[in-house]
């Protein structure tokens, strides 16, 4: 992709163009090849063979003969270092007179100087062929009658002048994002326009805003996304029911924590009449309302994954979807993939099949709510939820059998309040109620792999699925020697690696040593 670029710009000097004019002229239609590209203009960029003039890539004049890297400036901010792409040179020397108009981890070029420092050669940034940001989130302090933003970002050694016509109504203490960002050589400081206030300092919403904007996470839909939701009913037609398994009788029921916002998961469990139990892992169908290159579909392969920060959720699909028509909420007819088991008494499987389905949530259960249940042998549902435990207890210790890893690694959990300060901080504590939706998850998504990996499935398409390795040996040889320093044995030369751990780690359940060396 790279040589191809390169051939394309350098027989038409002086061409500019957008990334997506690229793709359409090299060909570069589908999203794999898209994302290639990409990163191939982003190298070339770092190569010094290209620069971006606003939204459009050029190549840079006499770029065979130029020197460019990765501009970094060390922590205490009087020195940096450019980092060469391609090149036997060590990395240049940038002391910080000589550090220009550039800021950390922009691309540049930069100009060798006679001097050594070490063995590193000294240098001068000239030229900034592409800006690492062009915004930037910080806090508007005043200075007699002038306006600055200091970046939260501790990389940026500068501060940003507002001019009074671009402060936005923002005020000193507030948390701003600012955009438009300019740096001539005859200015001594950087500016910009502030586009957005995102609150006071110290907030809650101002800081995960923040947050949201440092990682580039969006946390508005298009609107294009918001129009076709507009138009996704919250009604099931009759042909759609006509083509699943009806559900809608049985008994099923969410488990999810407290504070849980959507239900993507639901289970079930009966008694048939050779005695097995027949198990039922139901997740909702957000295939059906996300069709391939509509728009919803295309921001959630964008997004990829909901992000959760601390009291809030940057969900990945708007929230008609995730919140209400794709989430399991009692006593609503919902749509989705159930896998079903057939197991005996061993808890081992004996078939099983994967399922377009409709199903009624009877029931949403916390887990605090289903221990107490478990624990009393009273409440709803007790006979089921009884047996799915029992299930769960036997299915882990197969699993434990076979040397599955059981670490044991804290969780915590913060108490806000509704200005979403934090009011307490505790560890939750994993119990059965955990392990038992735990236990069937892994069910259905070992089952899942297995059956698309399996030689009953003919198909060309690969299938994606999580895989640990075994982990290097010298690692292996170090974490022996700091066990036996602490008095515990490990036999690494065990055949089964993966038991020995799990041994190891219920040797140390209950001790002093338990957090470290499930850590480690």
């Amino acid at each position: 992709m790279e040589k191809e670029i390169r051939k394309y710009f350098s027989e038409r000097r002086g061409l500019k163009l957008k990334t997506k004019e690229i793709a359409k002229k090299l060909n570069a239609n589908t999203a794999s090849k898209y994302s290639l590209l990409k990163e191939s203009l982003y190298k070339l960029m770092q190569d010094g063979f290209l620069e971006k003039k606003g939204k459009r890539f050029v190549q840079v004049k006499n770029s065979s003969r130029k020197l460019a890297g990765v501009f970094q400036i060390a922590k205490e901010g009087t020195f940096g270092f450019v980092i060469l792409k391609n090149s036997d040179l060590h990395d240049i020397f940038i002391p910080e007179k000589n550090f220009g108009i550039a800021f950390h981890g922009d691309i540049v070029e930069v100009q060798l100087l006679p001097n050594k420092r070490g063995k590193n050669t000294e240098g001068k940034i000239v030229n900034i062929i592409n800006r690492r940001f062009d915004e930037i989130v910080g806090s508007v302090v005043k200075r007699k009658n002038n306006y600055f933003v200091e970046p939260k970002d501790t990389s940026i050694h500068t501060k940003f002048f507002i001019p009074s016509d671009f402060l936005n109504e923002a005020e000193a203490g507030d948390l701003v994002l600012v955009k438009d960002i300019v740096w001539n050589k005859n200015t001594s400081v950087p500016e910009g326009k502030i586009v957005e206030r995102l609150g006071k300092i110290g907030t809650f919403n101002a800081d995960t805003a923040a947050i949201a904007h440092e990682f580039d996470i969006d946390t508005q839909f298009p609107k294009s996304v918001e129009k076709e939701i507009e138009k996704i009913s919250d009604s099931i037609d009759d042909e759609e029911i006509s083509k699943r398994l009806d559900l809608r009788g049985d008994n099923i029921f969410t488990i999810d924590p407290i504070d849980a916002k959507d239900f993507d998961d639901a289970v079930s469990i009966k008694t048939l009449e050779n005695g097995n139990k027949q198990i039922g892992i139901h997740i909702a169908d957000v295939s059906h309302y996300t069709k391939i290159n509509s728009h919803v579909y295309n921001e959630a392969l964008k997004r990829s994954t909901s992000v959760y920060l601390v009291g809030k959720v940057i969900p990945m699909l708007p929230e008609k979807l995730s919140n209400n028509i794709c989430s399991l909420v009692p006593n609503k007819d919902r749509l989705t993939f159930s896998v079903i088991f057939e197991i005996d008494k061993n808890a081992s499987v004996k078939n099983y099949t994967i399922n377009k389905t409709i199903i009624n949530s009877k029931r949403r259960f916390t887990y605090e709510e289903v221990q107490e249940i478990l624990n009393s042998g009273l409440g709803d549902h007790f006979e089921e939820l009884s047996e799915l435990n029992k299930v769960a207890h036997k299915l882990r210790e197969e699993r434990s059998k076979n040397g599955s890893i059981n670490f044991s690694r804290p969780e915590v959990k913060f108490e806000l309040d509704e200005n979403g300060k934090p009011l307490a901080v505790e560890i939750k504590t994993i119990q059965e109620s955990n392990q038992l939706i735990e236990e069937l998850m892994l069910l259905a998504n070992k089952t899942i792999a297995g059956h698309f990996n399996g030689r009953e499935i003919n198909s060309q398409l690969p299938f994606v699925y999580r895989v640990h390795d075994k982990p290097e040996e010298t690692k292996v040889f170090e974490f022996l020697q700091f066990v036996k320093s602490l008095g515990y044995s490990f036999n690494i030369k065990s055949r089964n690696l993966s038991r020995e751990f799990q041994k190891l780690l219920e040797q140390v359940e209950g001790t002093a040593e338990e957090a470290v060396i499930n850590v480690i």
